[in-house]
C-alpha cells in the first residue's frame, strides 16, 4: 500500500467537513488488493466503505462515473491516494 499523504488526507477532510483519521485511511487501505481494482463488485463494495467512512453519501451514478473513471484510467491498485482524491471529487 502506497502512503497517504498528509496533503491528500487534509484535502479529502476538507472536502467531505469530515474527520477521516490516517489510521482509519490505512485500515480501509489495507483490505485492498490488486484484484480489488479490477473486479466491478469489489469496487463498489470498496466505494461504499469510503462513503460510509467519510459519512459522505455516494448516490449510483457517482458510483458508476468512478468505476469507469477507475477502468479508464488503467489505476495501480497500490496507489490508495489517487482513488481516495477520484472519490472526493
Amino acid at each position: 500500500m502506497s502512503k497517504i499523504s498528509k496533503d491528500a488526507l487534509n484535502a479529502i477532510n476538507k472536502k467531505s467537513g469530515k474527520h477521516i483519521s490516517d489510521g482509519t485511511v490505512k485500515k480501509l487501505a489495507s483490505t485492498v488488493k490488486p484484484s480489488t481494482l479490477q473486479s466491478e463488485p469489489e469496487l463498489r463494495k470498496l466505494i461504499k466503505q469510503v462513503s460510509t467512512m467519510a459519512k459522505v453519501p455516494v448516490t449510483e451514478d457517482t458510483i458508476n462515473e468512478i468505476i469507469g473513471a477507475v477502468k479508464k484510467s488503467g489505476m495501480s491498485p497500490t496507489n490508495m491516494e489517487a482513488l481516495m482524491k477520484l472519490m472526493m471529487k
